[in-house]
């Protein structure tokens, strides 16, 4: 049975501390940054605020003993719908667009997809920029997870509050016996990862504004920067590299960080099944956009290598960080690079995608179908990290890749009915869907020319692959709403 008492206490934490944030927002513009736009960040906080501590103390006796799974579904999907929501208003205070595109903006940084649909960002307040950037880091590892780890005070099934908005097929390993301090544990590197990328940015050349700003969007792999030229504003390959770095720590498990740092043996990225194959994938797909872009002549050997690499981590990782004018590349390379972003990073990461460990057990699910076609009745078990998987996971891994597509295509052709080209359709769901960012055709620069119905499904498409698919599809079931 859905409690709806559970619900809205829960509810009640995210939408305060977006509050919470608002308001020191708020605080920074006006008594630092000096931007005026102080009243655009305040206003909607102190209504948050006042909102929250009321459903706090009405509902405070909700949630101590019968909070179950389907709350905690329920829960993870409503909270990013509704801090998309609330997050909107400052950014539609600020640049004076429609609620619609305030909304999306809100929920392709909170969903760290970096989509966009302002422009002129060097000429906005430095206020509002740092918000953009700071819900880009606060979504990176997930709203819930925050709410668990901050406010200890729920205790009341945060393992299936994890578990409901953990990425990745297998979501049954823990670093504590305690939620709680498995998610500090988790936040800990984050933030660590985030201070040094921080210290790396700065002593390669950027402001310490812009330093922070990016290390925010980096390791989240979020995507959004403040200036309009990207990552490419410096013209630097040197910050190029530390933003490849911090990129692929975004992009593999927080958990196997913390493991490293732990055991002081970095061995370990090596011996992790999934990070290995997600390196030499990022190397190999590396290489070959070079040799396309050193065969196109469009840059000397150093640069081609330089964009190429910094491309593929950027698209695979789900950042969506630019350096170059892609729109001038060969033409096969935007494909490619769509399907980099579909391959995703490692399970338990910052990274969208697909996933490496789906990936890893979708192709020896295949290798092991053509094998039994040879011999019929061999026992050819399937397995990652050398232990047999359960058919289980694989069922579920090869259910995941039939939604993905599905859903592109669903939402590919919902997208054209609204008036876009399939090329720009399609890049445009692969980008949100994926969590990515960035599009082609005529969303190349920003999402301004697809439509209001256009934006709505785009937001769908971003909380669907945000919680990838399952805990969104499992509410539309008949068998959810059954008591």
């Amino acid at each position: 049975m859905i409690s709806l008492r559970n619900i809205t206490r829960l509810l009640s934490l995210p939408v305060l501390w977006m509050g919470i944030v608002q308001l020191s927002f708020g605080a920074l513009s006006l008594f630092f940054f000096r931007d005026n736009v102080g009243k655009a960040f305040m206003i909607p906080s102190l209504i948050l605020i006042i909102l929250s501590l009321m459903f706090l103390y009405r509902f405070k006796k909700a949630g101590q003993n019968d909070f179950s799974y389907r709350d905690a579904l329920m829960f993870a999907t409503l909270t990013w719908i509704v801090t998309g929501i609330l997050g909107g208003l400052p950014i539609m205070l600020v640049t004076k667009i429609s609620f619609t595109d305030a909304v999306f903006e809100s929920l392709s940084a909170l969903t760290t997809t970096g989509a966009t649909v302002l422009t002129g960002l060097d000429e906005l307040p430095k206020s509002f920029l740092m918000y953009r950037q700071f819900l880009q880091w606060m979504g990176g590892l997930g709203v819930v997870i925050f709410v668990v780890a901050v406010l200890p005070m729920l205790n009341v099934g945060g393992m299936r509050l994890l578990k409901a908005e953990t990425p990745g097929p297998v979501k049954d390993e823990k670093l504590s016996p305690r939620i709680a301090n498995t998610a500090h544990y988790l936040w800990f590197v984050y933030v660590l990862l985030t201070v040094l990328c921080a210290l790396s940015y700065y002593f390669g050349g950027m402001t310490p504004y812009d330093a922070i700003a990016h290390s925010f969007t980096t390791i989240s792999t979020g995507g959004f920067s403040t200036h309009d030229a990207s990552m490419w504003f410096y013209e630097s390959h040197l910050l190029l590299g530390l933003s490849n770095v911090f990129m692929l720590l975004g992009a593999i498990s927080f958990a196997l960080h913390f493991r490293i740092l732990h055991s002081k043996s970095p061995v370990l990225y090596w011996k992790d099944e999934e990070t290995r194959v997600f390196i030499c994938l990022v190397a190999g797909l590396s290489l070959i956009l070079a040799i396309i872009l050193i065969m196109g002549d469009r840059y000397g050997v150093f640069e081609s290598f330089s964009f190429a690499i910094f491309h593929v981590i950027s698209f695979i990782t789900s950042t969506g960080f630019g350096a170059a004018d892609l729109s001038s590349w060969p033409a096969q390379t935007s494909f490619f690079l769509v399907f980099c972003a579909y391959l995703g990073g490692c399970a338990g990461s910052t990274a969208g995608g697909n996933k490496i460990i789906r990936d890893i057990i979708t192709f020896k699910v295949i290798r092991r179908e053509l094998l039994q076609c040879l011999h019929p009745k061999a026992i050819l078990p399937i397995r990652f990290q050398r232990n047999a998987i359960d058919e289980r996971v694989s069922h579920a891994v090869m259910a995941f890749m039939t939604i993905a597509a599905g859903s592109s295509l669903l939402f590919t052709l919902l997208l054209m009915a609204t008036g876009l080209d399939f090329w720009s359709a399609f890049t445009a769901v692969a980008a949100c869907i994926n969590v990515l960012g960035p599009g082609f055709g005529e969303v190349g620069s920003n999402f301004i020319p697809v439509s209001d119905t256009g934006i709505w499904l785009l937001n769908a498409a971003m909380i669907l692959g945000r919680l990838e698919y399952f805990t969104i599809l499992a509410m539309l079931t008949p068998t959810f709403w059954r008591y």
